[in-house]
Protein backbone atom coordinates (compact mmCIF):
# COMPACT_ATOMS: atom_id res chain seq x y z
CA UNK A 1 0.00 0.00 0.00
CA UNK A 2 2.52 2.60 0.90
CA UNK A 3 4.06 2.40 -2.21
CA UNK A 4 1.25 4.04 -4.36
CA UNK A 5 0.64 7.67 -4.11
CA UNK A 6 -2.50 9.48 -2.78
CA UNK A 7 -5.24 10.55 -5.56
CA UNK A 8 -6.56 13.77 -3.91
CA UNK A 9 -4.92 15.41 -0.39
CA UNK A 10 -6.37 18.50 0.59
CA UNK A 11 -4.51 20.52 3.24
CA UNK A 12 -4.14 23.68 4.87
CA UNK A 13 -7.42 24.03 6.39
CA UNK A 14 -9.48 22.49 9.25
CA UNK A 15 -10.16 18.84 9.54
CA UNK A 16 -12.96 18.02 12.26
CA UNK A 17 -11.52 14.40 13.24
CA UNK A 18 -12.90 11.84 15.88
CA UNK A 19 -10.69 13.25 18.41
CA UNK A 20 -10.02 16.38 17.45
CA UNK A 21 -8.91 18.67 14.20
CA UNK A 22 -6.09 18.24 11.60
CA UNK A 23 -4.71 20.17 9.31
CA UNK A 24 -5.24 17.97 5.99
CA UNK A 25 -5.97 14.46 4.80
CA UNK A 26 -4.87 12.06 1.86
CA UNK A 27 -7.44 9.89 -0.04
CA UNK A 28 -6.36 7.16 -2.21
CA UNK A 29 -9.43 4.63 -3.94
CA UNK A 30 -12.21 6.46 -2.38
CA UNK A 31 -10.62 5.99 1.20
CA UNK A 32 -9.45 8.66 3.64
CA UNK A 33 -5.92 7.31 4.13
CA UNK A 34 -3.92 9.86 6.18
CA UNK A 35 -4.91 12.80 8.77
CA UNK A 36 -2.43 14.48 9.83
CA UNK A 37 0.18 17.30 9.65
CA UNK A 38 0.77 19.40 6.13
CA UNK A 39 4.15 17.51 6.07
CA UNK A 40 2.89 13.73 7.00
CA UNK A 41 -0.21 13.77 4.04
CA UNK A 42 1.70 15.63 1.49
CA UNK A 43 4.43 12.56 1.40
CA UNK A 44 1.75 11.05 -0.15
CA UNK A 45 1.82 13.12 -2.80
CA UNK A 46 3.01 11.47 -5.95
CA UNK A 47 2.99 12.65 -10.11
CA UNK A 48 -1.00 12.34 -10.60
CA UNK A 49 -2.46 13.21 -7.51
CA UNK A 50 -4.88 16.50 -7.01
CA UNK A 51 -4.20 19.07 -3.93
CA UNK A 52 -6.51 20.94 -2.86
CA UNK A 53 -5.23 23.99 -1.33
CA UNK A 54 -7.98 25.28 1.58
CA UNK A 55 -6.49 28.63 2.26
CA UNK A 56 -8.23 27.97 5.89
CA UNK A 57 -11.63 26.62 4.88
CA UNK A 58 -13.10 23.63 7.10
CA UNK A 59 -13.65 20.07 6.22
CA UNK A 60 -16.30 17.83 7.83
CA UNK A 61 -18.08 14.39 7.20
CA UNK A 62 -20.73 14.35 4.74
CA UNK A 63 -24.01 15.04 6.50
CA UNK A 64 -27.27 12.38 6.29
CA UNK A 65 -30.94 13.52 5.65
CA UNK A 66 -33.24 10.77 6.71
CA UNK A 67 -36.20 11.99 5.31
CA UNK A 68 -36.75 13.40 2.42
CA UNK A 69 -39.27 13.59 -0.92
CA UNK A 70 -36.71 14.82 -3.67
CA UNK A 71 -39.39 13.78 -6.65
CA UNK A 72 -41.78 15.95 -4.93
CA UNK A 73 -39.85 18.41 -4.31
CA UNK A 74 -38.57 18.85 -7.84
CA UNK A 75 -41.92 18.66 -9.60
CA UNK A 76 -43.03 21.10 -6.62
CA UNK A 77 -40.32 23.51 -8.37
CA UNK A 78 -42.44 23.42 -11.37
CA UNK A 79 -45.94 23.77 -10.49
CA UNK A 80 -48.10 26.77 -8.92
CA UNK A 81 -45.75 27.61 -5.95
CA UNK A 82 -47.28 29.40 -2.98
CA UNK A 83 -44.36 30.75 -0.66
CA UNK A 84 -44.50 29.58 3.03
CA UNK A 85 -46.72 31.94 4.92
CA UNK A 86 -48.47 33.58 2.35
CA UNK A 87 -51.84 35.56 3.17
CA UNK A 88 -55.17 34.93 1.68
CA UNK A 89 -54.81 37.60 -0.47
CA UNK A 90 -51.41 36.88 -1.96
CA UNK A 91 -52.19 33.31 -2.36
CA UNK A 92 -55.33 34.07 -4.47
CA UNK A 93 -53.30 36.25 -6.65
CA UNK A 94 -50.56 33.98 -6.93
CA UNK A 95 -52.88 31.69 -8.09
CA UNK A 96 -54.94 33.99 -10.34
CA UNK A 97 -51.37 34.65 -12.39
CA UNK A 98 -50.59 30.46 -12.71
CA UNK A 99 -54.31 29.99 -14.09
CA UNK A 100 -53.48 33.48 -16.48
CA UNK A 101 -50.43 31.14 -18.24
CA UNK A 102 -52.06 28.10 -17.65
CA UNK A 103 -54.48 26.65 -20.80
CA UNK A 104 -57.91 26.49 -20.61
CA UNK A 105 -59.46 23.63 -18.58
CA UNK A 106 -55.97 22.38 -17.34
CA UNK A 107 -55.13 21.77 -14.44
CA UNK A 108 -53.41 23.70 -11.59
CA UNK A 109 -51.49 22.10 -8.96
CA UNK A 110 -49.24 23.17 -6.11
CA UNK A 111 -49.22 24.37 -2.69
CA UNK A 112 -48.26 25.52 0.16
CA UNK A 113 -50.98 27.43 2.61
CA UNK A 114 -51.31 26.96 5.88
CA UNK A 115 -54.89 28.02 8.23
CA UNK A 116 -52.79 29.98 10.69
CA UNK A 117 -51.19 32.30 7.53
CA UNK A 118 -54.62 32.72 5.63
CA UNK A 119 -56.25 33.56 8.43
CA UNK A 120 -59.14 31.10 8.26
CA UNK A 121 -59.83 27.57 7.27
CA UNK A 122 -59.85 28.34 3.25
CA UNK A 123 -62.98 26.57 1.19
CA UNK A 124 -63.78 25.81 -2.70
CA UNK A 125 -65.35 29.26 -3.06
CA UNK A 126 -62.61 31.42 -2.52
CA UNK A 127 -60.59 29.86 -5.61
CA UNK A 128 -63.85 29.75 -7.65
CA UNK A 129 -63.59 33.33 -7.08
CA UNK A 130 -60.42 33.38 -9.00
CA UNK A 131 -60.80 29.97 -11.00
CA UNK A 132 -63.83 29.33 -11.95
CA UNK A 133 -63.70 27.17 -15.33
CA UNK A 134 -59.41 25.43 -14.00
CA UNK A 135 -59.80 22.34 -12.12
CA UNK A 136 -57.22 23.85 -8.81
CA UNK A 137 -55.84 21.43 -6.21
CA UNK A 138 -53.41 22.87 -3.59
CA UNK A 139 -51.50 20.83 -0.66
CA UNK A 140 -51.36 22.38 2.76
CA UNK A 141 -47.49 22.97 3.87
CA UNK A 142 -47.75 19.37 5.79
CA UNK A 143 -49.04 17.56 2.66
CA UNK A 144 -51.58 15.86 4.45
CA UNK A 145 -54.52 18.56 3.77
CA UNK A 146 -55.91 19.78 0.36
CA UNK A 147 -57.75 23.20 -0.87
CA UNK A 148 -59.85 22.22 -3.88
CA UNK A 149 -62.19 24.29 -6.35
CA UNK A 150 -65.62 23.68 -7.27
CA UNK A 151 -64.06 22.36 -10.58
CA UNK A 152 -61.57 19.98 -9.44
CA UNK A 153 -64.16 18.55 -7.09
CA UNK A 154 -66.77 17.90 -10.21
CA UNK A 155 -63.52 16.65 -12.52
CA UNK A 156 -63.17 13.65 -9.36
CA UNK A 157 -66.81 13.21 -9.33
CA UNK A 158 -66.77 14.67 -5.90
CA UNK A 159 -69.81 15.54 -4.92
CA UNK A 160 -72.81 15.39 -1.34
CA UNK A 161 -73.28 11.53 -1.52
CA UNK A 162 -69.24 11.05 -1.74
CA UNK A 163 -68.46 8.77 1.32
CA UNK A 164 -65.44 9.89 3.42
CA UNK A 165 -62.42 6.97 2.99
CA UNK A 166 -61.30 5.13 5.30
CA UNK A 167 -58.43 7.37 7.17
CA UNK A 168 -59.78 10.82 5.63
CA UNK A 169 -62.58 12.95 5.52
CA UNK A 170 -63.65 15.91 2.95
CA UNK A 171 -64.85 18.81 5.18
CA UNK A 172 -68.55 20.01 4.57
CA UNK A 173 -70.18 23.25 4.76
CA UNK A 174 -73.74 23.34 6.43
CA UNK A 175 -75.80 22.45 3.19
CA UNK A 176 -73.05 18.65 3.48
CA UNK A 177 -71.74 19.51 0.64
CA UNK A 178 -67.60 19.37 0.14
CA UNK A 179 -65.90 22.73 1.30
CA UNK A 180 -63.43 22.03 -0.61
CA UNK A 181 -60.63 20.97 2.27
CA UNK A 182 -59.48 17.22 2.49
CA UNK A 183 -57.37 15.59 4.76
CA UNK A 184 -55.36 12.72 4.89
CA UNK A 185 -56.59 9.75 2.35
CA UNK A 186 -59.50 12.04 1.23
CA UNK A 187 -56.58 14.23 -0.05
CA UNK A 188 -55.24 11.18 -1.89
CA UNK A 189 -58.72 10.15 -3.06
CA UNK A 190 -58.95 13.64 -4.97
CA UNK A 191 -55.45 13.70 -6.11
CA UNK A 192 -55.70 10.83 -7.81
CA UNK A 193 -57.87 12.83 -10.58
CA UNK A 194 -55.49 15.09 -11.43
CA UNK A 195 -52.90 14.29 -14.00
CA UNK A 196 -49.53 12.54 -12.90
CA UNK A 197 -46.50 14.03 -14.14
CA UNK A 198 -44.48 12.23 -17.10
CA UNK A 199 -41.57 10.03 -16.70
CA UNK A 200 -39.34 12.71 -18.32
CA UNK A 201 -40.77 15.69 -15.26
CA UNK A 202 -39.96 12.85 -12.91
CA UNK A 203 -36.67 11.93 -13.76
CA UNK A 204 -35.22 15.79 -14.28
CA UNK A 205 -37.37 16.53 -10.88
CA UNK A 206 -34.85 14.11 -9.41
CA UNK A 207 -32.18 15.17 -10.94
CA UNK A 208 -32.91 18.50 -9.91
CA UNK A 209 -33.42 17.70 -6.30
CA UNK A 210 -29.97 15.32 -6.10
CA UNK A 211 -28.13 18.61 -7.17
CA UNK A 212 -29.91 20.47 -4.84
CA UNK A 213 -28.73 18.30 -1.53
CA UNK A 214 -25.22 18.13 -2.76
CA UNK A 215 -24.71 21.87 -2.62
CA UNK A 216 -25.80 21.40 1.03
CA UNK A 217 -23.27 18.74 1.90
CA UNK A 218 -25.99 15.90 1.76
CA UNK A 219 -23.39 12.68 0.77
CA UNK A 220 -26.38 10.15 2.34
CA UNK A 221 -30.12 10.76 2.55
CA UNK A 222 -33.33 8.45 2.76
CA UNK A 223 -36.03 8.93 0.33
CA UNK A 224 -39.17 8.55 2.64
CA UNK A 225 -42.09 7.64 0.84
CA UNK A 226 -41.56 6.23 -2.69
CA UNK A 227 -44.83 6.90 -4.81
CA UNK A 228 -45.65 9.87 -2.98
CA UNK A 229 -45.98 12.01 -6.47
CA UNK A 230 -46.33 10.28 -9.34
CA UNK A 231 -46.75 6.25 -8.15
CA UNK A 232 -44.02 4.15 -7.49
CA UNK A 233 -42.97 1.88 -9.94
CA UNK A 234 -42.77 5.56 -11.95
CA UNK A 235 -40.44 6.96 -9.44
CA UNK A 236 -38.53 3.78 -9.18
CA UNK A 237 -38.18 3.93 -12.54
CA UNK A 238 -36.55 7.21 -11.87
CA UNK A 239 -34.13 5.93 -9.42
CA UNK A 240 -32.92 3.14 -11.58
CA UNK A 241 -32.23 5.26 -15.28
CA UNK A 242 -30.71 8.03 -13.05
CA UNK A 243 -28.18 5.15 -11.46
CA UNK A 244 -27.68 3.61 -14.75
CA UNK A 245 -25.75 6.76 -16.43
CA UNK A 246 -24.31 7.67 -12.86
CA UNK A 247 -26.26 10.25 -11.77
CA UNK A 248 -26.97 9.91 -8.30
CA UNK A 249 -23.44 10.23 -6.63
CA UNK A 250 -25.32 10.15 -2.65
CA UNK A 251 -26.26 6.65 -0.64
CA UNK A 252 -29.79 6.53 -0.95
CA UNK A 253 -32.06 4.29 0.87
CA UNK A 254 -35.51 3.83 -0.58
CA UNK A 255 -38.32 3.20 1.65
CA UNK A 256 -41.57 1.95 -0.09
CA UNK A 257 -44.99 2.27 1.14
CA UNK A 258 -46.63 -0.22 2.86
CA UNK A 259 -50.72 -0.22 3.65
CA UNK A 260 -53.05 -3.23 5.06
CA UNK A 261 -55.47 -1.55 2.17
CA UNK A 262 -53.34 -1.76 -0.85
CA UNK A 263 -52.31 -4.99 -2.29
CA UNK A 264 -49.78 -3.20 -4.64
CA UNK A 265 -47.85 -2.13 -1.74
CA UNK A 266 -47.01 -5.78 -1.69
CA UNK A 267 -46.31 -6.40 -5.16
CA UNK A 268 -44.02 -3.54 -4.93
CA UNK A 269 -41.77 -4.77 -1.97
CA UNK A 270 -41.29 -8.17 -3.04
CA UNK A 271 -39.84 -6.52 -6.25
CA UNK A 272 -37.69 -4.52 -3.99
CA UNK A 273 -34.23 -5.72 -5.12
CA UNK A 274 -35.05 -4.93 -8.68
CA UNK A 275 -34.09 -1.49 -8.13
CA UNK A 276 -30.95 -2.28 -6.10
CA UNK A 277 -27.44 -0.55 -7.41
CA UNK A 278 -24.08 0.45 -5.80
CA UNK A 279 -25.58 3.52 -4.08
CA UNK A 280 -29.25 2.97 -3.93
CA UNK A 281 -30.50 0.31 -1.37
CA UNK A 282 -34.17 -0.51 -1.39
CA UNK A 283 -34.39 -1.81 2.32
CA UNK A 284 -37.03 0.16 3.88
CA UNK A 285 -41.08 0.52 4.17
CA UNK A 286 -43.23 3.52 5.38
CA UNK A 287 -45.93 2.94 7.49
CA UNK A 288 -48.15 6.16 7.68
CA UNK A 289 -49.91 5.98 11.66
CA UNK A 290 -51.39 9.14 11.42
CA UNK A 291 -51.54 12.77 9.95
CA UNK A 292 -50.21 15.96 11.14
CA UNK A 293 -51.30 18.10 14.40
CA UNK A 294 -52.61 21.04 12.38
CA UNK A 295 -55.97 22.42 12.28
CA UNK A 296 -56.82 19.24 10.51
CA UNK A 297 -56.52 16.85 14.05
CA UNK A 298 -55.50 14.37 12.23
CA UNK A 299 -52.38 13.35 14.46
CA UNK A 300 -53.45 10.44 16.96
CA UNK A 301 -53.06 12.03 20.30
CA UNK A 302 -53.21 10.51 23.64
CA UNK A 303 -54.68 13.80 25.08
CA UNK A 304 -57.82 15.90 23.30
CA UNK A 305 -56.85 18.55 20.93
CA UNK A 306 -57.08 22.13 22.78
CA UNK A 307 -59.39 23.38 20.34
CA UNK A 308 -61.96 22.23 18.17
CA UNK A 309 -62.76 21.73 14.16
CA UNK A 310 -65.95 23.52 13.05
CA UNK A 311 -68.79 20.96 12.44
CA UNK A 312 -67.27 17.92 13.86
CA UNK A 313 -67.44 16.55 17.53
CA UNK A 314 -66.26 13.19 17.24
CA UNK A 315 -63.24 10.97 18.45
CA UNK A 316 -60.96 11.96 15.52
CA UNK A 317 -62.14 15.66 16.41
CA UNK A 318 -60.54 15.23 19.60
CA UNK A 319 -57.99 12.51 19.47
CA UNK A 320 -57.02 12.19 15.86
CA UNK A 321 -56.61 9.26 13.57
CA UNK A 322 -54.48 5.81 14.17
CA UNK A 323 -54.52 4.84 10.99
CA UNK A 324 -53.94 0.82 11.07
CA UNK A 325 -55.14 -0.82 13.96
CA UNK A 326 -52.00 -1.97 16.39
CA UNK A 327 -52.95 -5.79 16.29
CA UNK A 328 -52.23 -5.63 12.44
CA UNK A 329 -49.58 -3.02 12.86
CA UNK A 330 -47.67 -5.36 15.09
CA UNK A 331 -47.96 -8.80 12.57
CA UNK A 332 -46.47 -6.74 9.61
CA UNK A 333 -43.34 -4.51 11.49
CA UNK A 334 -42.59 -8.19 13.01
CA UNK A 335 -42.77 -9.76 9.45
CA UNK A 336 -40.83 -7.01 7.91
CA UNK A 337 -38.43 -7.16 10.61
CA UNK A 338 -37.78 -11.34 10.08
CA UNK A 339 -37.42 -9.99 5.93
CA UNK A 340 -34.36 -7.33 6.86
CA UNK A 341 -36.17 -4.76 6.06
CA UNK A 342 -36.09 -1.12 7.90
CA UNK A 343 -39.31 0.38 8.59
CA UNK A 344 -39.92 3.95 8.80
CA UNK A 345 -42.95 5.39 10.55
CA UNK A 346 -44.70 7.99 10.10
CA UNK A 347 -46.02 9.22 13.96
CA UNK A 348 -46.68 12.50 14.50
CA UNK A 349 -48.95 12.19 17.71
CA UNK A 350 -47.72 10.52 20.98
CA UNK A 351 -50.22 8.05 20.39
CA UNK A 352 -49.03 7.35 16.88
CA UNK A 353 -45.65 7.22 18.46
CA UNK A 354 -47.03 4.69 21.14
CA UNK A 355 -48.28 2.39 18.57
CA UNK A 356 -45.29 1.81 16.33
CA UNK A 357 -43.23 1.34 19.21
CA UNK A 358 -45.54 -1.61 20.59
CA UNK A 359 -44.69 -2.81 16.88
CA UNK A 360 -40.88 -2.87 17.45
CA UNK A 361 -41.07 -4.20 20.56
CA UNK A 362 -43.38 -7.03 19.21
CA UNK A 363 -40.94 -7.88 16.31
CA UNK A 364 -38.13 -8.11 19.13
CA UNK A 365 -39.87 -9.90 21.16
CA UNK A 366 -40.97 -12.55 18.20
CA UNK A 367 -37.66 -12.25 16.68
CA UNK A 368 -35.36 -11.58 18.98
CA UNK A 369 -33.02 -8.51 18.86
CA UNK A 370 -31.33 -7.60 15.81
CA UNK A 371 -29.39 -4.92 13.84
CA UNK A 372 -31.95 -3.01 12.03
CA UNK A 373 -33.29 0.50 13.69
CA UNK A 374 -36.80 0.69 13.03
CA UNK A 375 -37.46 4.16 13.64
CA UNK A 376 -40.03 6.29 14.35
CA UNK A 377 -40.26 8.97 11.94
CA UNK A 378 -41.74 12.97 13.17
CA UNK A 379 -42.09 12.04 17.23
CA UNK A 380 -43.46 15.92 17.09
CA UNK A 381 -44.99 14.34 20.28
CA UNK A 382 -43.59 11.71 22.64
CA UNK A 383 -44.80 10.98 26.24
CA UNK A 384 -41.68 10.71 28.53
CA UNK A 385 -41.92 7.17 29.47
CA UNK A 386 -42.26 6.04 25.87
CA UNK A 387 -38.84 8.05 25.02
CA UNK A 388 -37.35 5.59 28.23
CA UNK A 389 -38.72 2.85 26.30
CA UNK A 390 -37.43 3.42 22.74
CA UNK A 391 -34.01 3.64 23.80
CA UNK A 392 -34.62 -0.33 25.56
CA UNK A 393 -36.29 -2.15 22.41
CA UNK A 394 -33.80 -0.49 19.88
CA UNK A 395 -35.71 2.12 18.31
CA UNK A 396 -34.52 5.11 17.01
CA UNK A 397 -36.33 8.91 17.03
CA UNK A 398 -36.20 10.95 13.92
CA UNK A 399 -37.02 14.07 14.33
CA UNK A 400 -37.71 17.25 11.68
CA UNK A 401 -35.57 19.91 13.16
CA UNK A 402 -36.41 22.56 10.16
CA UNK A 403 -39.96 22.52 11.22
CA UNK A 404 -39.83 23.47 14.93
CA UNK A 405 -38.22 27.03 14.32
CA UNK A 406 -41.11 29.94 14.29
CA UNK A 407 -43.08 29.31 11.69
CA UNK A 408 -46.27 28.91 10.42
CA UNK A 409 -46.91 25.43 10.74
CA UNK A 410 -45.63 25.48 13.94
CA UNK A 411 -48.16 28.07 14.68
CA UNK A 412 -50.92 25.76 13.58
CA UNK A 413 -49.79 23.02 15.77
CA UNK A 414 -49.79 25.48 19.24
CA UNK A 415 -52.95 26.60 18.58
CA UNK A 416 -54.15 22.68 18.26
CA UNK A 417 -52.55 21.40 20.82
CA UNK A 418 -51.84 24.42 23.30
CA UNK A 419 -48.56 26.00 24.87
CA UNK A 420 -48.11 23.10 27.54
CA UNK A 421 -47.85 20.60 24.74
CA UNK A 422 -45.38 22.81 23.03
CA UNK A 423 -43.00 23.19 25.44
CA UNK A 424 -41.73 19.36 24.84
CA UNK A 425 -42.55 19.33 21.05
CA UNK A 426 -39.73 17.75 19.22
CA UNK A 427 -38.17 16.80 22.75
CA UNK A 428 -35.16 16.00 21.39
CA UNK A 429 -32.94 16.87 24.45
CA UNK A 430 -34.96 14.22 26.73
CA UNK A 431 -34.74 11.41 23.84
CA UNK A 432 -30.25 12.14 24.23
CA UNK A 433 -30.52 11.88 27.76
CA UNK A 434 -32.39 8.89 27.75
CA UNK A 435 -29.62 7.11 25.55
CA UNK A 436 -31.97 7.05 22.49
CA UNK A 437 -30.67 7.34 18.81
CA UNK A 438 -32.18 10.25 17.54
CA UNK A 439 -31.59 11.02 13.74
CA UNK A 440 -32.74 13.88 11.34
CA UNK A 441 -35.47 14.43 9.02
CA UNK A 442 -36.02 16.92 6.80
CA UNK A 443 -39.49 16.24 5.29
CA UNK A 444 -38.15 18.62 2.85
CA UNK A 445 -40.04 19.57 0.71
CA UNK A 446 -42.62 20.02 3.38
CA UNK A 447 -40.06 22.55 4.38
CA UNK A 448 -38.78 25.15 1.75
CA UNK A 449 -35.57 24.48 1.94
CA UNK A 450 -33.14 21.27 2.85
CA UNK A 451 -30.66 23.54 3.50
CA UNK A 452 -29.12 21.35 7.00
CA UNK A 453 -27.36 24.30 8.38
CA UNK A 454 -30.46 26.10 9.38
CA UNK A 455 -31.47 22.48 10.70
CA UNK A 456 -28.33 22.14 13.44
CA UNK A 457 -28.42 26.30 14.28
CA UNK A 458 -31.95 25.51 15.36
CA UNK A 459 -31.29 22.25 17.12
CA UNK A 460 -29.61 24.32 19.26
CA UNK A 461 -31.53 28.04 19.26
CA UNK A 462 -34.91 26.52 18.60
CA UNK A 463 -35.62 30.29 16.92
CA UNK A 464 -35.76 31.61 13.77
CA UNK A 465 -32.09 31.10 11.29
CA UNK A 466 -30.47 33.98 12.57
CA UNK A 467 -31.85 34.38 15.86
CA UNK A 468 -35.70 35.48 16.55
CA UNK A 469 -37.78 37.10 19.96
CA UNK A 470 -40.10 33.56 19.65
CA UNK A 471 -38.93 30.21 20.23
CA UNK A 472 -40.68 26.97 19.99
CA UNK A 473 -40.26 24.29 22.68
CA UNK A 474 -36.95 25.95 24.17
CA UNK A 475 -36.46 23.53 26.96
CA UNK A 476 -35.44 20.83 24.05
CA UNK A 477 -32.41 22.75 22.91
CA UNK A 478 -28.80 20.49 22.83
CA UNK A 479 -25.57 21.83 21.72
CA UNK A 480 -23.80 22.43 18.97
CA UNK A 481 -21.51 19.18 19.09
CA UNK A 482 -24.76 17.16 19.72
CA UNK A 483 -26.52 18.29 16.62
CA UNK A 484 -23.57 17.93 14.08
CA UNK A 485 -23.42 13.83 15.85
CA UNK A 486 -27.37 13.94 14.78
CA UNK A 487 -26.27 14.58 10.63
CA UNK A 488 -23.11 12.42 10.92
CA UNK A 489 -22.60 9.64 13.09
CA UNK A 490 -25.62 8.80 14.54
CA UNK A 491 -27.67 9.23 11.04
CA UNK A 492 -24.47 6.57 9.92
CA UNK A 493 -25.18 3.90 12.76
CA UNK A 494 -28.91 4.21 11.75
CA UNK A 495 -28.30 3.57 7.69
CA UNK A 496 -26.17 0.60 8.99
CA UNK A 497 -22.78 2.68 7.94
CA UNK A 498 -21.12 3.75 10.78
CA UNK A 499 -18.29 1.23 10.04
CA UNK A 500 -17.83 2.90 6.75
CA UNK A 501 -19.05 6.89 7.00
CA UNK A 502 -20.12 9.28 9.35
CA UNK A 503 -16.04 10.14 10.79
CA UNK A 504 -12.92 11.96 9.14
CA UNK A 505 -10.65 9.31 9.92
CA UNK A 506 -7.76 6.56 8.26
CA UNK A 507 -9.94 3.88 6.83
CA UNK A 508 -13.42 5.59 6.50
CA UNK A 509 -14.96 6.20 3.42
CA UNK A 510 -14.32 9.78 1.73
CA UNK A 511 -17.66 11.21 1.67
CA UNK A 512 -16.50 14.62 2.76
CA UNK A 513 -17.67 18.47 2.81
CA UNK A 514 -15.41 21.53 2.46
CA UNK A 515 -17.01 24.81 4.16
CA UNK A 516 -16.19 28.31 4.47
CA UNK A 517 -16.18 28.62 7.96
CA UNK A 518 -15.40 26.19 10.71
CA UNK A 519 -19.29 25.84 12.19
CA UNK A 520 -17.56 25.19 16.09
CA UNK A 521 -16.20 28.26 16.07
CA UNK A 522 -18.83 30.83 14.05
CA UNK A 523 -21.52 32.34 16.36
CA UNK A 524 -24.23 29.86 16.93
CA UNK A 525 -26.69 32.33 14.82
CA UNK A 526 -24.48 32.56 12.00
CA UNK A 527 -24.34 28.73 11.19
CA UNK A 528 -27.42 28.80 8.71
CA UNK A 529 -25.02 30.85 6.48
CA UNK A 530 -22.26 28.30 6.33
CA UNK A 531 -21.47 27.51 2.51
CA UNK A 532 -20.40 25.16 0.89
CA UNK A 533 -17.62 25.37 -1.17
CA UNK A 534 -17.15 21.53 -2.58
CA UNK A 535 -18.79 18.14 -1.64
CA UNK A 536 -16.89 14.77 -2.38
CA UNK A 537 -18.25 11.04 -2.36
CA UNK A 538 -15.70 8.55 -2.01
CA UNK A 539 -13.02 11.14 -2.76
CA UNK A 540 -14.67 12.70 -6.22
CA UNK A 541 -15.88 15.94 -6.56
CA UNK A 542 -19.43 15.64 -6.88
CA UNK A 543 -20.32 19.38 -6.24
CA UNK A 544 -18.12 22.65 -6.58
CA UNK A 545 -19.02 26.07 -5.70
CA UNK A 546 -17.10 27.53 -8.26
CA UNK A 547 -17.50 25.24 -11.21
Amino acid sequence: MTDQYADTILVGGHVKTSTGRADGLAVRAGVIETVGGREEVLRRRGPATRVIELAGDTVLPGLHDLHVHPIYAGIRERRCKVPQGSNLADTLRIVAEHISRTAPGAWVLGGRWDASALGTTPNRTMLDAVAPHHPVLLEDTSGHSSWANSAALAAAGIGPGTPDPAGGFFERDGAGKPSGIQRETAADLLAASAPKPSDEEVEAALEWALGEMLSYGITSFTEAAVGFTAGPRAELRAYTRLAARGAVRQRVRLCLVWSPYDPACEEVITGRNLYRSEHIAPDCVKIFLDGVPTDSHTAAMIEPYRDTVAGRDDEASRHGMLAIPPAVLDQAVTRFDRMGITVKFHAAGDAAVRAALGAVEAARAANGPGPYMHNVGHCTFVTKSDIERAAQIGATFEVSPYLWQPSPICSDIATAVGPEAVERAWPVREMLEARALVVPGSDWCVVPSVNPWSAIETLVTRQEPGGSADSFGPGQAITLDQAFDLFTVNSARQEGMAHRVGRIEPGMLADLVVVDRNPFEAKITQVHTTRVKMTFVEGEPVYEADA
